[in-house]
Parts: structure tokens; sequence; C-alpha cells
């Protein structure tokens, strides 16, 4: 029998497909499940036009069959089989796809879309193969063949019986490495992860023989083993479904049985568009974030399919960073793919969807926030910070995008709230909308530098994660009001507060303390808005002392530190002390006062040693 060679294309591009365009040998089956599928389709569409021909879809399967004593994984469809050129020019020439030119020929479009279009499919079988035959009998033929390759120099066609139109393919697999287990391919749960994983919604059954335990006899508690031939695919997937027909708890079990996570997701949104690019999606706000969601290691992305079939667990592009906690899926047939349908060509349709996608996202969150806060808490509880993470990034580029998602602690509610509802309760005075930061919500209402705003009656944001401020940072201003720390050394809250009542004297003070204090303030001041604390750090300039302390905690930190100014209460008692001391005293005071003043902030003191003499030092006067 003479052997014939590939066609157009040389055994090193053969060579290339097997070992360097699939990133997974597993993805062969993939391939070979969606030619047999493309083979069942062409027969539907072949029945619209031949009454010869009749097509029950419940007589259409696709069987996977295996035998380990030969080595041999067997796939068999009863699709519209090849004929002896078919065969020649489908598997004989590299690159060259039936599907393709059927789809072209077709004209397809009432949603029974051909998967393959590459034409190389096939030939991921060798990958794992050290034989492959094909034996296929057309539905224009009486004759059937039997194709034959080692996938090296070329392959045989010779005449072969076989009753049923279809194609059977046989792999006799390669021998084990210490690299590969190739015998892994004949282990029926393998076989199963694999086709579930994959091709769980292809259009047909695909069907295996599965061990399965039962009673010997009807009044027999002795259990036996047998093969039961069983449907391993769900076929029809719960995007193409009509959305009325759904329950809650149909999305919620898909959720589950694709283990997008363990909890129950908070809601989810359900896409099907047909228009410049069709397709379908499921997305899901999850309750809490995975163990590793704030680590390097977290992988974002949506599950890809094409036409049904899984291209890629995590396609990253679908999903912008901050709204990298959403699950689920996208099925698109208008999808450029690249020839190992693995990966994705970077074009416009993929930016449409994604773009899309974001849209729907955020429309969705701002739905739950205003129709039912008490699940947007929870879901604020446990992917708020990414949020915050959003706005920060790329130097604010999405902050319009967040900002009306995002919630802050109020002095006011004693609650979260969210911008618009604190603009919306600003009194007409009102010019900025304040915050204060702290560790958390209890250290923040004690801070001396919140008394004069809360006394006039502003409402203070309280910021307690480290992200908080800089993120307000970025966004700047909110329905043009700018934000403002209450510790900024400049907090104008009326024009009474800019006139100073230190006298000379006063201000003679604050000169020395000043001096006390060289390198460590950048001045000493009267302070406006201390009541009932004797002095407080207020910060001067665009580093506060909060951003400060995140900086500093970084491993890569530059020293950055805020221009810190140390306001002090004219009006305390403290500060009659300060007047009656000597040059000596009032040293030794101020020094305390800018630790008490550190402390306070939650700022780590430079000295301890030294401030434990100094307070020894005034318990012993």
């Amino acid at each position: 029998m003479t052997k014939i060679p590939f066609q157009a294309e040389s055994k090193r591009l053969l060579e290339l497909m097997i070992n360097s365009i699939y990133t997974h040998k597993e993805i062969f089956l993939r391939e070979l499940i969606s030619n047999a599928s493309d083979a069942t389709d062409k027969m539907y569409y072949r029945a619209l036009t031949d009454d010869s021909i009749t097509f029950n879809r419940e007589d259409y399967y696709i069987q996977v069959e295996t035998d380990k004593e030969s080595r041999t994984l067997t796939l068999t469809d009863s699709g519209i089989g090849m004929t002896h050129d078919e065969l020649e020019n489908n598997l004989g020439t590299i690159a060259k796809s039936g599907s393709l030119a059927f789809k072209k020929e077709q004209e397809i479009k009432d949603g029974h879309d051909i998967i393959g279009q590459f034409g190389v499919g096939f030939y991921a079988a060798f990958m794992v193969a050290e034989e492959v035959q094909v034996i296929s009998r057309s539905v224009d033929e009486q004759k059937a063949y039997l194709w034959t390759s080692n996938g090296t120099d070329g392959f045989t066609i010779e005449e072969t019986s076989k009753d049923e139109i279809g194609t059977k393919i046989i792999l006799t697999l390669k021998e084990d490495t210490e690299e590969e287990t190739y015998e892994d391919y004949l282990d029926e749960h393998r076989l199963q992860s694999i086709i579930k994983k994959y091709s769980d919604f292809i259009g047909y059954p695909i069907k295996m023989n599965v061990t399965v335990s039962q009673p010997k006899s009807d009044d027999s508690d002795e259990m036996e083993e047998v093969e039961e031939l069983q449907t391993i695919n769900s076929m029809v997937p719960i995007w193409r479904k009509n959305k009325a027909e759904l329950k809650e708890e149909d999305y919620t079990q898909f959720y589950k049985d694709k283990r997008y996570g363990f909890d129950t997701p908070l809601d989810h949104v359900h896409i099907s568009v047909d228009g410049a690019v069709r397709y379908n999606a499921i997305l899901y706000i999850p309750e809490s974030a995975p163990f590793d969601y704030y680590s390097k290691e977290f992988e974002k992305g949506l599950e890809l399919y094409a036409n049904g079939v899984l291209i890629m667990e995590k396609c990253s592009d679908l999903l912008p960073d901050y709204f990298s906690f959403v699950k689920g899926m996208v099925d698109s047939e208008d999808l450029s793919l690249n020839i190992s349908r693995e990966m994705l060509q970077h074009d416009r349709q993929l930016k449409l969807i994604a773009k899309n996608i974001k849209s729907k996202i955020k429309s969705q969150l701002k739905t739950m926030q205003k129709n039912d806060r008490n699940k947007y808490l929870k879901f604020y509880e446990a992917f708020g910070r990414q949020l915050k993470f959003g706005v920060y990034s790329d130097f604010g580029m999405n902050k319009d995008d967040l900002q009306d998602l995002l919630m802050f602690y109020s002095s006011k509610e004693k609650k979260l709230v969210t911008l618009a509802e604190y603009v919306e309760r600003m009194a007409d005075d009102q010019s900025h909308i304040y915050y204060a930061t702290g560790e958390s919500v209890t250290r923040i209402d004690k801070l001396p530098q919140t008394e004069m705003v809360a006394e006039q009656g502003y409402e203070i944001l309280y910021l307690t994660e480290d992200i908080d401020e800089f993120a307000l940072k970025m966004i700047a201003s909110y329905n043009e009001k700018e934000f403002q720390s209450v510790s900024s050394a400049d907090l104008n809250l009326s024009e009474n507060d800019k006139e100073s009542t230190a006298t000379e004297e006063d201000q003679a003070i604050f000169a020395k303390m000043k001096g006390f204090l060289e390198g460590k303030v950048t001045d000493v001041r009267e302070s406006k808005r201390l009541k009932t604390h004797p002095v407080f750090l207020a910060a001067d300039g665009e580093i506060t002392i909060e951003m400060e302390k995140v900086l500093q905690s970084m491993p890569d930190n530059q020293d950055v530190k805020a221009d810190k100014v140390l306001e002090v209460n004219a009006k305390h008692d403290v500060f009659q002390s300060l007047k009656q001391a000597d040059d000596e005293t009032l040293e030794l005071y101020t020094k305390l006062l800018y630790n008490q003043a550190l402390l306070i902030e939650g700022l780590p003191l430079e000295d301890p040693v030294a401030f434990t003499q100094d307070v020894c030092k005034v318990m012993a006067n």
C-alpha cells in the first residue's frame, strides 16, 4: 500500500503543531469531540434539503470507548462521514478545514454554528497517540474507508467495511514516559473530567460506558460492578435557556456546579446580546472573597466558550482589575480565535464584549446598592477594598466609574454612606466634604481634630483602611465639593477661624517650642479647632500623617514624611503652665506634648526611653 505524503505542509509543520500549538495535551479530546459535533451538524443541514434523510436529534450522539489492553481510545459519531477524497483532502492537507468550507457554502445562520475553522484540531490527536486510524463512511457512498497515520511522513487510505454512516477515530496511545502518563487517557474518571470541562455543552450526547455499583439481584444486598452507557455532558447550557424559565435556584446551582466558589452568590446578571457581536453571559457577584483574593496568586477571569466549547478557563481580558471578583462565563460565536482555539486574537469583538460586561456589572452593583442595601453591604465588606484600589490605580483613570460605588462610615448616620448621600445632606454653607483617618471608628471618634468640625454640625466620613485616603486624593472632588481632611493644617471652617487671637507673648512661646522641635515639625501655632485637648499634629501639604504611616510601612518606602505642624490649644490649662515655665521646663513640656501628639496619631515614639525619662522628671517635681 502506497503511503501518501501530507500535502502542502512539511513534516516539520506537523511536529510544530503537535508540540507547540497546544498548551495542554488533554485538549486533543476537546478537538475530536468538536469535530464529531461538526459532522453531526452537517448531517442536520443535509437533512434540511434532502428528503431521504430523517434527522431525529435523539438518534445522534458521540461515543467514547476505551480498551486498556490494547491501549486504544475510540470516538464514534453518526455524522455525515467522509468520502475517500474528503479523507485525503481534509486529513491529508494540514490546516485545511472541511468545516470552514461547509460553513461558507451553507451560509449558516440558525444557531447550529459549525465549530471547526482551522482544520488543525484533528492533529492534536498525535500529541497522545502513536497511531491514528479514521474509519469513515459518507452519507453519499456505500463504501467506507480507513485512513491511517503515525503523524510523521504521511498516511494511507484503504477500503474497509462499516455498516453505519459516520466516523470512528481510533487512537493507539503512546507509551508512558517519566514526563507523561498517556495511560491516564484510558481512565474513565479522567475522561469524564475532561469532557465535563471542555465539552459539557456540546449539543449532542457524549456517551461512555461508566462503571456503577448495583445489587446482584432484587433480593440481595450484595453489590457488583457493571458497566452502564451514560451521557456525560449537560448539552443545553443554562445561558441559552429562556430567562423566564429559570429560577434563582437554577443560577445558584450552576454557580456551584461550575465551582466558581464555595459561597452562595449575592446576585447574578444573565446577558443575551444579538447585535454587532453575538454573545451570552452569566455573571455572578460572590458573597465572600476567596482566601487568596488579595494576593499575587489570585487569577481573575471569566470562562470563555466558543459556541459551547470551553476555550479559556480564565479570560482576564473580559474583566477590569477592579471587578476581578466577578465570576461566570461568556459564550460567543463571533470571537476571532487563534489557530489552537486556546487563545484569543485581541480584536474589536473582544473589546466590545468587555466594555459591555463592565457596564453591566456597574449597573447591577448600583441597583443592589439602591434596592437591597444589606446585600450590598455584604458585598462591600468583601470587595469594597478592591473598588478603592481601582479608583487609585492607573492615576485615577477609572474614578468616574467607581466613585458612586464607594461607601464610608458617617459620623452622623453611624453607618456606611455613599458620597452622593453625604453631599445630599450637606449644609448650604458647607464648602468641603470632611473626612478623618484612623485605625478604627472608635479611635477616630476620640481624635482631637474632629471636635471643631463636629461642633459646627458638619458630617465627617471616617476612613479606616489604608487605601481610603489615597482613593479620595485621587478623586479630589465629588459634585464640585473638594475633600478636606480634618487634620489639614489649613482647615478654614469659617472666616472667623482665620483670625488669630494669640498675643505677642503666645507667639514667642510658639517660636521657642518650634526651636525645641527643630527637624520634627515645620511649625508650632495656635489651634483654632481644639476644644478639650491641649495639642495635636496637623499636616501641611499633600502628604497627610495617615498617608505617611502607610508609605512608611511599605518594604520599598522612600522615607516619605508629612510636613507636621504642632497645633496648641491656647485656652487649655496646659498652655498656662507653658507660659509660666522657664526655658528648661518649657523644653521638657514641649517634648512631652509632641510625644503625646505622636501617640494620638498612632505614630511611633522616636525615643521611648527619653520619653519615659521626661515623664519621670515631671512626676518628680
